[in-house]
């Protein structure tokens, strides 16, 4: 139920649906003389606010600490004077699951970084597992789960099926920790990389934590610009959007995850080891 809703809230309470309904709304009733300076508001507010969202730097300046709140974990054992790494665990939702299937390896989408980066690390670690969490975040799913087309891509590219655990039935950041951690049950002092986006780190390290699973964090897919480059101007309305929309997404996500007891805390950040 949580997971239905949740898809459902957000897809009308993101910032661009608001925007667009405003405009929408006031539109509507600008003509009637009852509504008429209401309707104004609402046809402005939502212009100026796609304008301003949608082409300032806002979205970029919002990621920024998401992206920056946890570094990435120290994995040369000898100089860390650390156990080796056990396994790299991979969170799903760099699948395009709009793109059509037949005739390709995998339709991935613009965080394809968490399995090229997954690949790369299972090649520097090669005694460790490499462990994909992901069925299909979507309502209605007709495909194979994004863990097959995982694991298909995984091998093509040269890891062996017998290093591979695919976790196929998690549809969000919190299943992917509960499973996760049941289907691994990983022991005291063992290492474990965590690998996702930067931006969602927080959340994801969250959510590992509460499931009793102590996870390292590898963060991938940096979006937000850096230095003075951040007060830059968007290319696009849609691109300011679409980045504003992610990123309150995992604000709010933070904030529903931590009032159902889905993460560990608010504003989950490094643990002192």
């Amino acid at each position: 139920m949580f997971f239905v809703l949740a898809k459902v809230v957000w897809f009308l309470a993101q910032p661009s649906s608001l925007m667009v309904g405003s405009v929408m709304m006031g539109a509507a009733l600008i003509r009637s003389t009852r509504w008429c300076r209401p309707a104004r508001v609402l046809l402005w507010g939502g212009l100026v606010a796609l304008l301003v969202g949608g082409l300032s730097p806002i979205g970029d300046i919002l990621i920024r600490p998401l992206e920056d709140r946890f570094a990435r974990a120290v994995i040369d054992s000898e100089s860390a004077g650390q156990a080796p790494i056990a396994g790299i665990i991979v969170l799903g939702g760099a699948e395009d699951s709009r793109a059509p299937e037949a005739g390709q390896l995998a339709s991935l989408n613009e965080a394809a970084e968490r399995y090229t980066e997954a690949v790369a690390l299972a090649r520097r670690l090669p005694e460790a597992r490499l462990v994909f969490t992901g069925g299909s975040g979507m309502l209605i799913k007709t495909g194979p789960q994004e863990a097959d087309v995982a694991g298909r891509l995984f091998e093509a590219l040269g890891i062996p099926r017998s290093r591979l655990t695919l976790e196929s039935k998690s549809r969000n950041t919190y299943e992917n920790a509960q499973f996760t951690a049941r289907l691994l049950a990983p022991k005291a002092g063992e290492r474990w990389l965590l690998v996702t986006s930067a931006w969602h780190m927080p959340r994801a390290m969250g959510s590992f934590r509460r499931a009793g699973f102590d996870v390292e964090p590898w963060p991938v897919d940096y979006r937000a610009s850096r230095g003075a480059s951040i007060v830059r101007l968007q290319s696009s309305v849609p691109e300011g959007l679409r980045r504003i929309d992610f990123v309150m997404k995992e604000y709010v996500g933070l904030i529903v995850y931590y009032a159902t007891g889905r993460t560990s805390a608010l504003w989950p950040g490094p643990l002192m080891r």
